[in-house]
């Protein structure tokens, strides 16, 4: 039997190769979406360039040569050409993929547990606890989430840091909605009152069998926010309350060449296209975990 066949059993033997179909027959139905199949190609050229920008980085990303200032693009070994200070723009780009990835990675690390946390608990518990809980989340989302980055970020002070904590605060909401809506659709269901009558205590049933079920539905929906997150850094980078020079960050280095945008364009076009492209590549990918992840899209 080939690996292909073993994989597409309709009755497999054991667990592991269960999950394995499921996991073989999602990637079959994402790599016939041509979209979905350049969105992953984005995100993971994004992964590799900041994993190797000591490699593809042709000049330091912080190093000033006045004499080179405002080279324009392919002269004088600058591909890209340079910003107002001399510094390579090719060189902070790769670099600067680094820090965007690195402030995707930690606010999805602290939004999504939280938000699914919140949500599971609320959605399973119901009473008061739901009705606290959701007011709370109600409060966040009466505000839009860069009107309160920004708040929290003047209250806790500029700094990449500082800027990664003021997005988490605010993006976890959305994600306690969902998982909230996913548990009471579940809750009820017979298997959970068969898990009762087992004897098994809430923390289990909502740990071994709502999260799982809501699991997929919060991935799908982190994957949609990674672009709205990397706008909202940007936006708090560009502010000069995000990453602080001379640190290649995108949104800063849009700020540092908005002065030359009629003259010497390719100052701040060069990382507004980076991010345009590296947004475009999320959202695309998460279209197409959608239509494999959520089975009422299929």
């Amino acid at each position: 039997m080939s690996l292909t066949a073993w994989l597409l059993e309709e009755a497999p033997r054991s667990r592991l190769q269960a999950r394995l179909g499921q996991g073989y027959a999602g990637w079959r139905l994402f790599s016939r979406n041509p979209l979905a199949m350049a969105g992953l190609a984005i995100v993971a050229g994004l992964v590799l360039v900041a994993a190797a920008a000591p490699l593809l980085a042709t000049h330091s990303p912080v190093a000033q040569d006045l004499a080179a200032r405002l080279t324009p693009p392919g002269a004088a070994g600058h591909w890209l050409g340079t910003d107002d200070l001399g510094r390579d723009i090719w060189s902070r780009l790769v670099h600067g993929a680094r820090i965007t990835l690195a402030v995707v990675a930690l606010t999805m690390v602290l939004v999504a547990p939280v938000g699914l946390a919140v949500g599971c608990v609320a959605g399973y518990r119901g009473g008061w606890v739901d009705a606290v809980l959701m007011r709370v989340t109600d409060v966040f989302l009466a505000f839009p989430r860069l009107i309160l980055a920004l708040a929290f970020v003047a209250a806790l002070g500029p700094g990449i840091e500082n800027a990664v904590i003021a997005i988490a605060v605010t993006s976890w909401p959305p994600y306690a909605r969902i998982a909230r809506a996913e548990t009471m659709t579940i809750r009820n269901s017979d298997f959970i009152a068969a898990a009762r009558l087992q004897g098994a205590s809430a923390a289990r049933i909502l740990w071994g069998h709502v999260v799982p079920l809501t699991l997929s539905s919060v991935i799908v929906r982190v994957t949609l926010d990674m672009a709205g997150i990397i706008l909202i850094a940007a936006g708090l980078g560009f502010l000069g309350l995000g990453a602080q020079p001379p640190s290649p960050e995108w949104g800063a280095m849009i700020a540092g060449g908005r002065k030359y945008i009629l003259d010497q364009w390719w100052v701040a076009a060069m990382p507004g296209v980076a991010i345009c492209v590296v947004s475009l590549g999320f959202n695309l990918l998460g279209d197409g975990l959608r239509d494999v992840l959520d089975p009422k899209q299929r």
